[in-house]
Parts: C-alpha cells; structure tokens; sequence
C-alpha cells in the first residue's frame, strides 16, 4: 500500500479533529480534559469517509456530460462532441427504416465505413474515466434499410 492514501487522510484527519472538537465544545459534551480525547473518536469515522466522499465526487464529475437532441448543423460541425446527441439518435429511432442515402442525407458523408451491412461514424471521446478511445455510432442494414442503431466504444 502506498503512502499517499494514509498522509491524505491525515491531512484530511487534521481539520475534521478541530471539527469536531469545535462541535463538542458547543454542545459543551464531555469535559475540558477528555473533550481532546472524544474528538478523535468522529476524526477516526469521518476522515476516511470523507476521502472516500470525495474521490467519489471526482469519479462522478469527470464521467458526467449532458445529452443534446439531435442536431444536423452541430453534428457535422462538431465532430469530438458528436457523443452528447448519439443517446437521442438511438432512443428516438429517427434513422430506423431509413435507406442507406437517407442516412448520409441526415449524418453527413464524414463516415468510417459505409457497406452493404453497416455505416460508423464517429462520435468523439465520451467522458469517463480512463477513456482514451472514440466512441462509434454504427447503424446497421438490412436489403439497405436501417434495423438498428447502437454505440460501442473503439
């Protein structure tokens, strides 16, 4: 184990005592004598619970983006941020049953890969930890009209 988690949370540790002897003091609980004492009791429960509370509001914050509905303007113009609009693309089945032109008529000509069985595009880094590879719509055909649309990670 390394050092760094244990002198975080000392350093975490050092306020929540004052913390809670302020607390304690307010409350006018224990003595002057053993009010010292009866503060590191919170210190020892609270500390590590905090550095966990914030580690998890980093995680949380870094994975979050918002989602946009789909827009053709932005979605040709934008290409790394094509991720906040792919959630509507899919949910709203807006490219289901369409044919092969249509789609290009609607998501552009910036494609990967356009086959008889599927067209990819790009949609840029979505936000989470450790993502170092673009995501990718793919929309695949049937007899050249789209059956389903869904997003993978590269």
């Amino acid at each position: 184990m390394s050092l760094e988690v244990p002198i975080i949370i000392l350093i975490l540790a050092i306020p929540t005592y004052f913390i809670c002897l302020w607390g304690l003091k307010k409350r006018k609980a224990g003595t002057d004598s053993n009010r010292k004492w009866l503060a590191l009791i919170p210190t020892f429960i609270f500390s590590p619970l905090i550095y966990v509370g914030l580690i998890m509001i980093w995680i949380f914050s870094i994975s979050y983006y918002p989602t946009n509905d789909f827009n053709q303007t932005e979605w040709n113009s934008n290409v790394e941020e094509r991720y906040k609009m792919s959630e509507d693309i899919i949910e709203s089945k807006i490219l289901i049953g369409k044919t092969n032109t249509e789609v290009i008529e609607i998501l552009g000509t910036d494609f990967l890969s356009n086959n008889i069985r599927s067209i990819t595009y790009e949609l840029g880094h979505v936000p989470r930890l450790f993502n170092i590879d673009p995501d990718y719509l793919e929309i695949k055909l049937e007899n050249g009209i789209v059956v389903s649309v869904h997003q993978y990670e590269g």
